[in-house]
């Protein structure tokens, strides 16, 4: 067809140079051919004969039309006049495009065709399989990609490779025609470059090399989607887990198990890297595998080498390689950073393991932790210090941090803590526990039920250390019910101390004689004088008797018979003779402090008394309701005088109250010297104390109540809230009480004693705290509101004596008993006359007479008792208000 739009059959004109269509030269030709037709900024129009050989040059391209149907239209097909002859120059290529610009007209005037009727196409469903085969198909059209690049760089390193040879062959004919002599030092060097490139690797081994690079990597990830695809073709009718769930559950349970997986997978990573790294490099380079391994892992060390790469191919690979590097070195940093933070995690939380051996193990924390520590503290100081682990379910910087604001001096003991559960095994031996020499475990704060039943559980995981226990097991318990069944589970490892029953007897003791709390602060504590046992084989064949007065720096009180299985007697008989291996209790200062010395000389006599006066009745009132109020009432029946009265002041319920003794083993009939008075009414409201005749009181006990015994803050506000008022409504019935007057034996003892002031500083009442928490007690004994206070305190103190020698369990426990000996406090009179001149030891011979030991006494203007008197030799004269403290049986 024509071009011109009016059909003419003029001849075409002459085509201007279309020398510019042409490309240029490919780099790849000799540069005899290049020379021909220059490069210029702009191709010039000048053409050099035959610039490609007939070999060398490609078919053109076929003219393209601009219709989008493969077959021609009927007017294309129709017969077209003879064109021109073809000019030289003309371009064959743009007579379509031309051809197209004039079939424009033509085609837009014709009326458009009928649309032709497209079959519907059913449109798959976006289902995973569909998306999965999608996202293969990319990554082989991307890998396809980079195989053509990858290609034509091999195609350029072939042409490089093939002009060397041309080189060589050049180099080979100019060999033959030089003569000249000097010329042997080019020719060495010709020879060299020749063999060197004898050396250089096949490019068959290079393509394999980088082949089997880029398998290693694509490969795993294709079988992997091929198997999850079978898999999940598999499962479309079951409920068998994807393929991939199933390795990654794998792989987690490989790094969880293996401490050590981590590293090894990063490891194998990084070697896989390196390898597969340097393949590719030897692939694209001309290097040796060795120094193409050796390039690989600089780029994986230092991420800026690659920047040296010359090339597409070598630059791809080396980049690649840098970017894994980055990763592998990123993901060490990560490993390294958390093993460090694990490691000052685990130091700072308390989870490394304890070496010591013969230590102190505390398993628990209350209120008590700080008394105990003290206590063991002081015990150790002889020693030089010790240690003391404190096991808890606490964080260990909290529990660091209490122990610092507690006020007392560690005395050269280190105290450690550690994190964990008493219940665990893999704990009790992060702290060493079979080492250990004593092991204290503190009762739970909250309810005593479930506070013994932990305990209970504790000496169950105790007991079962496989490698055993060295040391003894100290028990606190909150009721004294479950001391036989602790007691059944642990054996003759465990001591026990209840907690409860402690307080409860002694504020049953210093009710009736006022002014023994601070003697049993005295003796349980260890800033003072405590109980020690010890065997003397100098004092075998001695009575007891001469055995008093042996020991200038201690005070003997008892004896543990070795003929009878170890048993504890305080206070024997005078014509006990020492057995061999029979040991001396003493309560001494320390135990490196006192030894036996030779007899002294001192003047027997007699007591001026050979017994003391009848008890009179006595009226004690209880505020507050006790867990162990049976216990309480049946040992304060055992004490008191007949016709005594015990008044029960608190909010339950008479009949309530009946029914709680009863169901806790209390017989009313049985009781033979007290009568019980009920009174129904709140401690803390001011109206329900007045309607009590508090100033007819021998004794006011003010109880930890049973409703708000959890809580220790609470308990001690209520009991703190009760004291005050108490006091204020004494305060205003005093004058009356004074012009009423009291009887002559209540009169003669009050006045001028200490007991007597203590007692009329509320007229005639005592008033005895029971306060749980020791700072609560501080509080107190700085006001001076109340005149004695019974703590927590005090079972600290216990424990840390039995947790040091578990034989002063059964001296506190017979101390504490119903039956037997106990601390009492006795006036002068009974040992000695007016102005008569007597020493310690003359004092303690005449108390035998009593069967008594007397351990201390107290000056009429002292404000505490003396035990174990440092001058036990010196006579001085005795105050008739001067009181003695004996070991004496229970009257």
């Amino acid at each position: 067809m024509p071009l011109d739009p009016d059909h003419s059959p003029s001849p075409p004109p002459q085509p201007p140079h279309r020398d510019w269509f042409f490309p240029p030269a490919p780099p790849f030709l000799p540069s005899s051919s290049r020379s021909l037709a220059p490069r210029a900024p702009f191709p010039s129009t000048s053409r050099s004969y035959k610039p490609y050989s007939t070999a060398d040059r490609r078919p053109l391209p076929a003219p393209r039309s601009r219709s989008r149907s493969p077959h021609p239209s009927p007017e294309q097909q129709s017969p077209q006049p003879p064109s021109a002859p073809r000019l030289r120059g003309w371009d064959p290529r743009y007579a379509g495009v031309r051809r197209g610009d004039a079939q424009a007209p033509a085609a837009a005037a014709a009326p458009p065709a009928a649309p032709q009727a497209v079959p519907e196409r059913k449109s798959p469903p976006a289902s995973a399989l569909t998306l999965r085969w999608s996202g293969m198909l990319s990554a082989a059209a991307i890998l396809l990609c980079f195989a053509s690049l990858l290609h034509r760089n091999f195609s350029l390193h072939d042409q490089v490779h093939h002009l060397r040879g041309q080189l060589g062959a050049a180099t080979a004919k100019l060999q033959s025609c030089i003569v000249v002599m000097d010329s042997s030092l080019d020719m060495s060097s010709v020879f060299s470059y020749q063999s060197n490139d004898e050396f250089v690797p096949s490019r068959s081994l290079k393509n394999f090399s980088l082949l089997l690079s880029l398998s290693a990597l694509y490969a795993p990830i294709i079988i992997l989607k091929y198997i999850d695809l079978l898999s999940r073709l598999r499962r479309s009718g079951g409920s068998e887990v994807a393929f991939n769930k199933r390795l990654a559950y794998r792989v987690d349970i490989f790094l969880s198990l293996h401490p050590y997986a981590k590293p090894l997978v990063l490891l194998v990573g990084t070697m896989l890297l390196i390898g597969l790294g340097g393949l590719a490099l030897y692939g694209v380079t001309d290097d040796s595998l060795s120094d193409c391994l050796w390039l690989s892992w600089t780029f994986v060390a230092d991420a800026g080498n690659h920047a040296n790469a010359v090339g597409f191919g070598p630059k791809l690979v080396s980049v690649s390689i840098s970017i894994g590097g980055m990763l592998v070195f990123a993901m060490m940093l990560g490993l390294v950073t958390d093993s460090i933070s694990e490691k000052f995690d685990s130091l700072r939380k308390g989870r490394s393991e304890v070496i010591e051996q013969s230590h102190t193990l505390i398993l628990g924390w209350s209120d008590k932790l700080g008394s105990l520590l003290n206590q063991i503290c002081i015990a150790n100081e002889s020693l030089g210090g010790g240690t003391i682990v404190v096991m808890a379910e606490r964080d260990k910087e909290e529990m660091e941090a209490d122990i610092a604001k507690m006020e007392f001096d560690m005395k050269g003991t280190a105290v450690i803590c550690r994190s964990g559960s008493p219940l665990i095994l893999a704990d009790l031996k992060k702290v060493s526990v079979s080492k250990a020499r004593a092991i204290v475990v503190l009762a739970e704060e909250g309810n005593a039920d479930q506070s013994d039943a932990r305990a209970l559980r504790i000496v169950l995981s105790l007991t079962g250390v496989k490698e055993g226990l060295r040391g003894h097991i100290v028990v606190e318990l909150s009721d004294l019910d479950n001391e036989v069944l602790v007691k059944l589970v642990g054996g003759d490892l465990v001591e026990t101390v209840v907690a409860h029953d402690v307080i409860g007897r002694l504020m049953i003791q210093c009710a009736r004689q006022p002014g023994l709390a601070q003697i049993w602060e005295d003796i349980l504590g260890f800033e003072n004088c405590e109980f020690y046992i010890k065997r003397w084989p100098q004092l075998v064949g001695m009575q007891f008797e001469d055995v008093l007065i042996s020991f200038p720096d201690a005070v003997p009180c008892g004896i543990k018979m070795a003929s009878y299985g170890g048993k504890i007697i305080l206070n024997p008989d005078d014509c006990y003779v020492l057995q061999e291996g029979d040991e001396v209790i003493v309560i001494a200062e320390d135990d490196d402090t006192y030894t036996p010395s030779p007899l002294p000389k001192v003047r027997r006599g007699y007591p001026p008394k050979d017994f003391v006066g009848p008890k009179s009745p006595e009226r004690i009132l209880f505020c507050g309701w006790r867990r162990d109020m049976e216990d309480m009432i049946m040992v304060l029946d055992a004490f008191l005088a007949p016709g005594s009265e015990l008044w029960m002041f608190n909010d339950v319920p008479e009949i309530d109250r009946e029914r709680k003794l009863i169901e806790g083993g209390l017989d009313f009939s049985r009781l033979e010297n007290i009568t019980l008075v009920h009174r129904d009414g709140n401690a803390v409201i001011r109206r329900h104390l007045e309607s009590l005749p508090l100033e007819s009181f021998d004794s006011i006990l003010i109880l930890a109540d049973e409703s708000v015994e959890d809580s220790a803050i609470q308990a001690d506000s209520r009991s703190l809230a009760t004291l005050l008022l108490i006091r204020d409504i004494q305060a205003k019935r005093l004058p009356y009480k004074e012009a009423i007057g009291s009887d002559g034996f209540r009169r003669s003892l009050s006045e001028g004693s200490w007991m007597g002031e203590m007692q009329q500083a509320s007229d005639k009442s005592v008033i005895i705290s029971e306060i749980l928490d020791p700072r609560t007690k501080n509080l107190l004994y700085m006001s001076k509101i109340s005149d004695y206070v019974l703590s927590n305190e005090l079972v600290s103190m216990a424990l840390a004596m039995v947790a040091e020698d578990r034989q002063i369990n059964y001296v506190l426990e017979e101390l504490f008993a119903e039956q037997g000996n106990e601390l009492q406090i006795r006036q002068s009179d009974l040992y000695l006359r007016e102005d008569e001149e007597l020493n310690f030891f003359e004092v303690m011979l005449r108390a035998r007479q009593r069967k008594e030991v007397v351990i201390g006494y107290r000056l009429e203007d002292a404000e505490r008792a003396i035990i174990n008197p440092p001058d036990k030799v010196s006579r001085r004269r005795w105050s008739p208000k001067d009181v003695f403290v004996a070991i004496a049986e229970k009257e």
